[in-house]
């Protein structure tokens, strides 16, 4: 049996069928989501892969701070005109930018990320790009220019 993630946006709840395991956060993204903070500020589209989601959820609370996305899901337009990268993780609904706008808020947005299992993570001066992009190889980056 195909594995398929449904979402419930409500409770950010992931079933996955064709295995004996089901997953589930309560709250969370859910709100962010509906708010729009996810979605494509061009088109007004929203992709999001469900255990990119889990996974920022569980993030969130290990770092104790809120999550201020700024930038989630980016059409390929919308990625062209922000000059994303070609392959960008953003258009697969696998990445997404957090606001930093202190260096304690950074560090404790990386250790929750670091520990919830990201290692695709990307430190810019006013923000933290991670993503779960597997056809990309793990990495540390620093954005000297943003």
């Amino acid at each position: 049996m195909k594995q398929i993630d449904l979402i419930d946006w409500d409770r950010i709840r992931v079933f996955r069928y064709g295995e004996n395991r089901r997953f589930e956060s309560t709250e969370g993204f859910a709100s962010q989501i509906r708010n729009g903070e996810f979605v494509c500020p061009c088109c007004g589209e929203v992709k999001l892969d469900a255990t990119f989601v889990l996974k920022l959820d569980l993030a969130r609370e290990l770092a104790g701070v809120p999550f201020v996305i700024t930038s989630g899901y980016r059409c390929p337009a919308h990625n062209a005109e922000v000059g994303g990268v070609k392959q960008s993780a953003h258009m697969a609904g696998l990445a997404s930018d957090i606001a930093c706008p202190d260096s304690v808020t950074r560090l404790k947005i990386l250790r929750g990320l670091i520990v919830a299992g990201f290692r695709r993570i990307g430190i810019g001066k006013i923000f933290v790009h991670c993503d779960v992009d597997a056809s990309k190889p793990n990495n540390l980056w620093l954005y000297e220019d943003r």
